[in-house]
């Protein structure tokens, strides 16, 4: 008969609905060693939906905010990855919240194991798929900004998750972000190297250009030449996210002219030329055609941008009168036109 193999890094795990409650009991355990042994095999459990909303619901999130605080480094690490596994779920994400887990959770922003910070940024990320999750983040607007200009080494995705939240918590509230230089520390990430970093600054910049004060600073900034720059790059969402901070700046008088300065138009107009013979690429590079749309909508209301435009009306006729269009992408061009041919 062929021997068990036990693995000593696991606790052994009760029957039935005995085991989570025997785990969460070894979790208050003083030896680190069971702690982990605990943290390891509910990492493992909770993959499982049905044990992940049994751990919530038997108030797992309680003991898990005082471990986040343990002596113990790789307690620490263990604890964040078994939050983030939670926060895959609603009901994670909430219990997170209710437990007032966040504050200790953001204080390993700042640790020196990468895995944490890691698992750390994963579970904030996952907290702002909830309204309430936003709201409760806004307070560390300023310090995630501070943490993207200190941190210029740490990984891509580390990176990445960090500019989604933020993007995230900009869209609901510009404010912290516009008073602690945010466009500025998000410009500087538009020329990254890794196209998921200038994707994800582009779609914060985007957030930030909505408000009227957002919109100011773009057109103040050296922000709009890289935007612009932008247009020509490998990644179509790239090149839309651009395209949609572009627009938005172009709302105001002076966002209009600095983009006519900067010769925007005949880049939207040449991303309108293109034909796409992939179906793929083409719905992927709808958002970017609407977009360019609008934002030539918004440079028709300026004379310079009008006398240009009308000579394209082929085009943007093309755009809006095509049955195999996409419908929005239909319904932007043929309001592109009606601004470049409006007349008093």
């Amino acid at each position: 008969m062929a021997a068990v193999q036990i693995d000593p890094t696991r606790a052994p795990v009760a029957f039935g609905r005995w085991a989570l409650p025997r785990l969460a009991r070894e979790l208050r355990d003083p030896d680190p060693v069971t702690r982990r042994r605990a943290l390891a095999t509910l990492c493992d459990l909770v993959r499982e939906p049905e044990r992940a909303y049994e751990a919530v619901r038997g108030g797992c999130m309680e003991q898990l905010k005082l471990l986040l605080r343990d002596e113990d480094l790789t307690v620490r690490r263990k604890t964040t990855e078994l939050i983030h596994l939670l926060t895959a779920h609603s009901v994670g994400r909430q219990a997170l919240l209710c437990a007032g887990a966040l504050s200790p959770l953001s204080e390993l922003l700042y640790e020196s194991d990468a895995p944490c910070r890691l698992n750390v940024h994963r579970a904030l990320n996952r907290l702002t798929l909830l309204p309430a999750g936003v709201e409760a983040l806004l307070p560390l607007v300023p310090r995630l900004l501070l943490l993207l200009q200190e941190e210029e080494e740490n990984e891509e995705e580390e990176r990445v998750l960090l500019l989604s939240t933020l993007g995230r918590c900009v869209r609901l509230d510009a404010a912290s972000a516009l008073l602690c230089r945010g466009v500025s520390v998000l410009t500087r990430q538009l020329s990254h190297s890794s196209a998921a970093v200038r994707r994800e600054a582009a779609e914060a910049l985007n957030a930030a250009s909505v408000s009227a004060q957002g919109k100011r600073e773009v057109c103040e900034g050296a922000v709009l030449p890289v935007l612009v720059e932008l247009l020509s790059d490998g990644d179509i969402d790239v090149q839309a996210n651009a395209a949609a901070a572009i627009m938005n700046t172009a709302v105001i008088t002076a966002g209009k002219r600095r983009c006519l300065e900067l010769g925007v138009l005949p880049l939207l107009l040449a991303l309108l030329s293109e034909e796409e013979e992939d179906e793929g690429r083409r719905k992927r590079r709808k958002a970017l055609l609407v977009y360019s749309l609008r934002a030539l909508s918004c440079l028709a209301e300026h004379p310079a941008g009008r006398r240009l435009l009308l000579q394209q009306l082929p085009l943007l006729s093309r755009r809006g009168g095509e049955e195999e269009e996409e419908p929005e992408i239909r319904r932007a061009a043929q309001t592109a036109i009606q601004v470049v041919t409006w007349k008093p």
